[in-house]
């Protein structure tokens, strides 16, 4: 398997993964929703069911997050190559290797580490358009890009 099919599973693999907590999280307040219900009424009860409503509001925050990301991933290509940096592109620098995509944190690919970012973060924002040889500042280190792929 080629590094950035590599690297587009594992991030598949990450939002799967997550979909999957949060799905669970899902069900677990609706069924303590549902015991809430036919449990003693009073103040408690009130209280209980108004946590468990916020539990559930955070959960879909959640879902709504990991469906963008999703959508995100599904955008690359992971078979195309990239002579500037850009959304699925590899970077490989001097300091630090980069899968732009989604933030998924590290990554380990035949022993080596990448960072999945998105193009919201800092790094990504500077490295974006850059090209081989071309070199950025961030927090006081230098990054000269090595490769792009």
């Amino acid at each position: 398997m080629k590094l950035k099919e590599a690297l587009y599973s594992l991030c598949e693999k990450f939002i799967n993964d997550r979909l999957q907590t949060v799905n669970n999280t899902i069900s677990e307040i609706q069924i303590s929703l549902q015991s809430e219900t036919k449990s003693s009424a009073g103040d408690k009860h009130e209280t209980g069911r108004a946590m468990l409503q916020l539990e559930r509001e955070k959960a879909g925050q959640q879902l709504s997050e990991i469906e963008k990301q999703k959508q995100i991933l599904q955008k690359l290509n992971p078979e195309s190559e990239h002579e500037k940096v850009t959304l699925g592109s590899v970077v490989i620098t001097n300091q630090s290797n980069y899968f732009i995509a989604i933030s998924a944190g590290e990554l380990v690919v035949e022993d080596k580490h990448y960072y999945a970012i998105s193009t919201m973060t800092p790094i990504a924002q500077l490295l974006i358009s850059k090209q081989v040889g071309d070199e950025i500042v961030f927090k006081e280190h230098k990054f000269i890009i090595k490769e792009i792929h």
